[in-house]
């Protein structure tokens, strides 16, 4: 599964520091989380381009630009569930983290399990930030929101 959303539409605030959309792929086999996510951007200000895979295979396939994903422009930064099925989020972790092409990109683990494990596997292997989804609506939608102004807003990236 991959479905692309253009946010194009939306008007570009004077004070962001992206002047283009930003493209974030998001790596989600759950539709309802992927849904939720594209909905709390589509509250965004901010001109955003969605890219949704639902599982480890693709996401690489994509990051790659193995068919069928030869068209693609690379995400300024990437939302990684871990629970996925083919490859898990930590195999798609580390092979992003050891391609010398694809590293830089910001990598948020967003993922239901807070297990210490996870966290500390996650950060061992080069994981950005790691964030466990919230239960409640409102609560995930901020933290989608908040995740993009840090990212987009605070942080200086390449």
């Amino acid at each position: 599964m991959l479905f692309q959303v253009d946010f194009s539409h939306l008007e570009i605030d004077e004070g962001m520091k992206f002047k283009r959309p930003i493209h974030i792929l998001l790596v989600e086999d759950n539709r309802a989380d992927a849904r939720l996510v594209e909905e709390a951007l589509k509250d965004s200000k901010r001109p955003c381009e969605l890219s949704v895979v639902d599982d480890g295979d693709r996401a690489l396939a994509f990051l790659q630009a193995r068919a069928p994903y030869g068209e693609r422009r690379l995400p300024d930064l990437i939302l990684l569930d871990l629970n996925l099925p083919a490859r898990d989020g930590r195999e798609v972790l580390r092979e992003i983290k050891a391609d010398p092409d694809l590293r830089r990109i910001p990598v948020v683990v967003l993922t239901t399990s807070d297990a210490e494990r996870d966290i500390v596997e996650a950060y061992s292997h080069h994981a950005n930030c790691y964030v466990s989804k919230p239960v409640d609506f409102d609560r995930f939608m901020e933290l989608i929101q908040s995740i993009c102004h840090f990212w987009f807003d605070i942080v200086c990236l390449p």
